[in-house]
């Protein structure tokens, strides 16, 4: 199969949200770019330092969802060439791994002519993921909302999200497994049924769009952030400085360490500011949800 250049784009994403613990993902306006052209052998060029010494890896996070996709359609993947930007930090619990699962899905997808609709591209990366959440979100954009267990997948697609948001990013990096260990093995019948209706009602809220509703419902978590939270510095008087300059609410994103503030549209840059100014070991930014999921076309000479 003959095949000309062309260019994959995939968004971050912030995961959970609080309580909607491996289930709830929101796309966000950070991207993941690749070329890719005709090669002999695969190569990969990361041009964002960060991401550098991925370049040479052949367990590389893309490769792995092109060739698991490959083997699930019967196919094999024609080699190619990859020029890869990004403006995802790496590790900070903006779906850098899930954004490169999705990549790596489209890419198959477009060398091998699949035609994959969006529900078997989530399928596929949700198996490698082990839950939804982010991957749903690179793959469709907007806000999503899923459940998964090993024999269904159902997701609740909002195109549409109208907020601002800040990122309180730290230094370091906080590996997701190093995140995972922390949670507790099991949690008693009375916080199961409180996380649940949480859960339920911060799902309905961002389902609506009734985002002062959600970010009262997002310290309401029992599954995660109560066993995380003392990892992130000030993370109580982050809390109280979002509800003093009028922020809909704060999580943790993802895994962490990033932390994920929705404000109303228009008062990103003065609540970054303030944050900035307030907590200046982190990295304050401003960003918005990313409405169009992963997509790729042909590059244009």
């Amino acid at each position: 199969m003959s095949w000309k250049d062309f260019s994959i784009a995939v968004p971050a994403s912030t995961a959970n949200l609080g309580p909607g613990f491996d289930s709830i993902g929101l796309a966000l306006d950070l991207h993941l770019n690749i070329h890719v052209s005709p090669a002999d052998a695969w190569q990969l060029e990361y041009r964002t330092a960060e991401y550098a010494h991925l370049s040479d890896s052949e367990d590389n996070l893309i490769l792995q969802a092109a060739r698991n996709t490959a083997v699930a359609y019967g196919k094999t993947l024609p080699t190619a060439k990859l020029e890869i930007e990004t403006d995802i930090p790496l590790g900070r619990g903006l779906g850098s791994s899930a954004s490169a699962i999705a990549a790596g899905i489209e890419l198959a997808d477009r060398l091998l002519g699949l035609e994959m609709t969006p529900q078997e591209k989530v399928r596929i990366g949700t198996d490698m993921e082990g839950h939804p959440d982010n991957i749903s979100a690179s793959l469709l954009g907007g806000l999503t909302i899923s459940y998964f267990d090993d024999e269904q997948l159902e997701t609740v697609h909002v195109e549409q999200v109208d907020i601002g948001v800040v990122l309180l990013i730290p230094q370091a990096v906080f590996l997701t497994e190093e995140s995972r260990a922390l949670l507790p093995e099991q949690l008693s019948y009375g916080d199961s049924v409180r996380g649940s209706a949480a859960a339920n009602v911060l799902s309905a809220a961002l389902a609506r769009g009734e985002w002062k509703k959600a970010g009262k419902l997002m310290s309401k978590d029992v599954f995660h952030q109560p066993y995380r939270q003392d990892r992130f510095p000030d993370f109580q008087e982050i809390g109280t400085a979002c509800r003093e300059l009028g922020a809909y609410g704060y999580a943790i994103s993802g895994a962490g360490p990033s932390l994920f503030i929705p404000v109303k549209s228009g008062e990103e840059e003065r609540i970054a500011r303030a944050l900035g100014e307030r907590f200046p070991h982190y990295e304050s930014l401003v960003t918005k949800p990313a409405i169009v999921g992963t997509k790729s076309q042909e590059t244009v000479a």
